[in-house]
């Protein structure tokens, strides 16, 4: 089997998403000239092989990998290997080593607050970057699903947008009153002074074109915290995990738990008001 063939075809799957392609290219090709270098073929691969190349990854030098690192190396390499030799073929072994737990880096209601309030302005970009910043945190969007949203996306009607997540999941999202505010504040007095002819995206650069993710960092540095936010804020107000999992696009209620300490805390306030021997 011919590996850099296989890998284009994978990296080719309309199930990736850009960023998930990108992220995954260097993984596996360097997955590969390992394999190379060993004079080893993907039919060649088994528990043997993986565990050997997850030792090879914890012993690099001269920079020792983190845990998180080395996670998603062999994440990339496990889904090359489904896609191109089947699931049955994969051996299912844990080989990625335990990595600390830690807990996402959540801005306050107070900092993302004062941050839409240093957004405002009336200029088309300043209307935009507001926009962005207010439906970014008030629908929990990925930073590519928030600059992926076409005009059509918005339904002011229903007070919902319609998000294409990673892997070409799609899913509803409510628009809360403030976002749609803005938003329409945008589309009417921002977004005509930006467009420039026929462009369906939502935002758009100053050139007229859809926005980049990039454009977004520099805006609101680390933009994915107010996804963390949208999630952190909705526990402490009561939301339960599977609505808070729905909402993100979580596949896996595991992933949404990371944010099971802030149900914690809410619980524990709620357990001391209401039991009499609290």
């Amino acid at each position: 089997m011919d590996t850099l063939r296989a890998i284009d075809r994978f990296l080719n799957s309309p199930a990736l998403g850009e960023g998930t392609r990108r992220s995954y290219r260097h993984d596996v090709e360097e997955f590969a000239a390992w394999l190379g270098d060993r004079r080893l073929g993907l039919d060649d691969v088994d528990v043997r092989v993986l565990t050997d190349y997850a030792a090879d990854l914890g012993r690099a030098r001269p920079r020792k990998l983190a845990p998180t690192t080395i996670g998603r190396k062999l994440a990339a390499v496990r889904s090359f290997l489904r896609f191109t030799l089947g699931a049955t073929n994969v051996p299912d072994v844990s080989l990625a080593p335990r990595r600390p737990r830690r807990l996402p880096d959540t801005p306050k209601t107070a900092e993302v607050e004062a941050a839409l309030v240093a957004l405002a302005g009336d200029g088309p970009l300043a209307l935009r970057n507001l926009a962005l910043v207010e439906l970014v945190y008030s629908a929990g969007l990925r930073s590519a699903e928030a600059v992926g949203l076409d005009l059509a996306d918005i339904d002011f009607d229903r007070e919902q947008l319609h998000v294409r997540g990673k892997g070409g999941k799609e899913r509803l999202v409510p628009l809360g009153e403030e976002a749609g505010h803005v938003l329409a504040r945008y589309l009417h007095q921002g977004r005509p002074e930006l467009v420039s002819g026929a462009e369906n995206a939502l935002f758009l650069s100053a050139r007229g074109k859809r926005l980049d993710t990039s454009t977004l960092r520099r805006v609101f540095a680390h933009p994915h915290r107010l996804r963390h936010a949208f999630a952190t804020h909705l526990l402490e107000g009561g939301a339960d995990l599977r609505t808070i999992q729905e909402l993100l696009g979580h596949s896996s209620l595991s992933t949404t738990q990371l944010y099971s300490h802030v149900d914690g805390r809410r619980l524990r306030r709620v357990y001391d008001k209401a039991h009499p021997r609290s």
